[in-house]
C-alpha cells in the first residue's frame, strides 16, 4: 500500500467505511502486535487486548488525525501506552499476589492431617448425597462411604456383575472429578 493509498484509506475510514477499517487493520496490525509482544509481562490475552484496543481507539479518534502520514507512528504510540498500562497492572497484580501468599504462609497455621482428611471425606460425602437416588448412588455409597467393600463384594450384595459395578464407579469418577477438585481447592484442601 503506497502512502497515497494509506491516506485515502484513512480518509475513508474516518468517514466510517468498514472496508477501509479492515484494510488499515490488515496493513498495521503486525506492527501493533510487535509492540505489545515487546512487553514481557503481557500474556497472549493481554497482547490481543492491546491490538484490539489500539485499533478501537485509533478508529474512534481517526477524524482528529491531521496528518495521514503520521498514522503508523500514531498507532504505535497508542499501542505502546496501552501495553505499558497493562504491563504495569500485571506487574502490580503479580507483586500483590506474591505479598499475599507470603502473608498467608506466615499467618495461617497448617491444617492437621486428621482435619484435612475429615474435610476431604465431608466433600466426598456431600457429592455422593447430591446424586439422584438410584443404583449408581447406592454403588458409590457402598464403595466410598462404607469403604470396606470391594467391587466384587458390592456386585454380590447388589446382584450385579463386577463389571457393572466398575462401570458405575468409573461414571461417578468421571462425572464428579472436576467438581471434587474445584471444591477441594475452594476449601483450601489439597
Amino acid at each position: 500500500m503506497t502512502e497515497e493509498e494509506v491516506a485515502t484509506c484513512i480518509r475513508r475510514a474516518a468517514e466510517g467505511a468498514q472496508d477501509a477499517h479492515r484494510e488499515l487493520y490488515q496493513r498495521f496490525h503486525g506492527a501493533v502486535r510487535r509492540v505489545a509482544l515487546g512487553y514481557s509481562a503481557l500474556g497472549p490475552a493481554e497482547v490481543e487486548d492491546v491490538v484490539q484496543e489500539t485499533f478501537v481507539r485509533a478508529f474512534r479518534e481517526l477524524p482528529r488525525l491531521q496528518h495521514p502520514r503520521a498514522f503508523g507512528s500514531w498507532l504505535v504510540t497508542i499501542a505502546r501506552h496501552h501495553a505499558q498500562s497493562l504491563s504495569r497492572g500485571a506487574q502490580l497484580r503479580g507483586r500483590a499476589a506474591e505479598d499475599l501468599a507470603l502473608e498467608l504462609e506466615s499467618t495461617t497455621p497448617a491444617i492437621p492431617p486428621a482435619l484435612e482428611l475429615e474435610r476431604r471425606v465431608a466433600v466426598v460425602r456431600e457429592l455422593i448425597e447430591s446424586l439422584p437416588e438410584g443404583p449408581e448412588k447406592e454403588t458409590v455409597r457402598l464403595f466410598y462411604l462404607e469403604g470396606e467393600l470391594s467391587a466384587r463384594e458390592i456386585a454380590e450384595r447388589l446382584g450385579l456383575g463386577k463389571s457393572a459395578v466398575t462401570m458405575r464407579l468409573e461414571r461417578f469418577r468421571a462425572r464428579v472429578k472436576r467438581q471434587l477438585l474445584s471444591r477441594l481447592l475452594a476449601a483450601g484442601v489439597g
